[in-house]
């Protein structure tokens, strides 16, 4: 007998809206509206899309030295980083491969208790990993609250005419605010290259919080085949394709989430493999891949060169909606990751010619 998906507080107005239900992570999530992954996709970059997230691990850590210790299982610069920020990281292992890659917000300014939010499919791990490692600070997971991402350039003006003041806040920066009586973590930051919000909720309110939002006429209910569309992309890495145990974050492209303290200090499990990386260069590289014809290429698709040599393998690729072609990411040898490089993408045993674009596919349009 296999366990059912769980539902999510939204799992009612899901099914209420017509979304097409899939298991997902353990979870019962719609994959798309009747109105379809493409027109879902189109009005998250033009209007407003509203994501349930509320799958993903949401904890807060906190106990003396909090910031500190936590760095001892991450690349990330967490005492550098100001009261109520967001840092992007990833907890790595010993060889330097990524088991997750989280969001942690500073919530006091002594450093000594985070917010995390992981991934759904790595949260048991995730949290087991921080009680074994960090056994003498409290974890606190948040079963009780649902987790929702409004996204896209109309996201501020529709959220601000029920939480006044949460337009003026900074990208990657977070505060509470009160909804009728109830405090909301709001965030400004997201997973599709939008500007938008994360905001955490009391489970028993996410459904009168979401159909509050889905009233305004910039906000339309999305669901993952959009998410996952729109990320791809914005260039953006999903955990367990396109980044894993057997991937560093130097080959992954994700330079930009260590600190030079933290690449000269290391002090986190890897940090030797990623401080040679660093030095010495990788034996594989991340690099985008924008497809010539219409056919698109997806994840274990080889990747070839102009000899027809195998310099790399597909982790993620799928049609663009915003460009009206099929783009991919994948990792190739060092030599083909320029951009401009002429590849190809084997499908079904026939050469898709390919190109090395830089991410993102699409501008990103944080607030900034």
């Amino acid at each position: 007998m296999t366990d059912l998906p769980s539902p999510t507080p939204l799992h009612a107005l899901h099914l209420g809206l017509g979304g097409r239900m899939v298991p997902f992570a353990g979870y019962d999530l719609p994959v798309n509206y009747p109105a379809g992954i493409i027109a879902e996709h189109l009005w998250t970059r033009e209007n407003a899309g509203l994501f349930d997230v509320s799958h993903m691990g949401q904890a807060v850590l906190s106990g003396p030295a909090a910031a500190q210790r936590l760095e001892s299982l991450l690349p990330g610069d967490l005492q550098a980083l100001p009261l109520r920020r967001i840092r992007y990281s990833q907890f790595t292992n010993e060889d330097g491969g990524i088991l997750d890659d989280l969001m942690a917000t500073r919530l006091d300014a002594a450093g000594e208790k985070l917010f995390l939010v992981v991934n759904a499919a790595c949260k048991g791990q995730d949290f087991a990993h921080l009680q074994a490692n960090l056994p003498d600070l409290r974890l606190d997971i948040l079963h009780d609250r649902a987790l929702l991402a409004l996204q896209g350039p109309k996201a501020a003006q529709a959220l601000e005419r029920h939480i006044a003041g949460v337009s003026a806040l900074a990208f990657m920066a977070q505060q509470d605010f009160i909804w009728r009586g109830e405090t909301l973590f709001v965030s400004r930051s997201g997973y599709t290259g939008e500007d938008g919000f994360e905001i955490s909720i009391a489970a028993d309110f996410a459904s009168d919080f979401a159909e509050t939002l889905l009233a305004e006429e910039e906000v339309q209910a999305i669901g993952l085949g959009a998410r996952d569309s729109l990320r791809l992309e914005a260039g953006l890495c999903l955990y367990g394709h396109d980044i894993d145990t057997t991937t560093s974050p130097i080959e992954a492209g994700l330079n930009w989430s260590i600190s030079k303290r933290r690449r000269a200090e290391g002090g986190f499990p890897g940090a030797a493999r990623v401080q040679k990386e660093l030095a010495e260069g990788v034996a594989r590289l991340r690099v985008g891949l924008v497809l010539d014809g219409k056919a698109p290429a997806r994840e274990g698709a080889d990747i070839a060169d102009e000899s027809g040599a195998i310099v790399g393998r597909v982790t993620s690729g799928g049609f663009a909606p915003s460009l009206s072609k099929p783009i991919a990411m994948g990792y190739v040898a060092p030599r083909c990751a320029a951009p401009g490089t002429a590849l190809s993408l084997i499908v079904r045993g026939k050469p898709l010619r390919a190109r090395v674009t830089a991410f993102p596919f699409v501008p990103n349009r944080y607030h900034r």
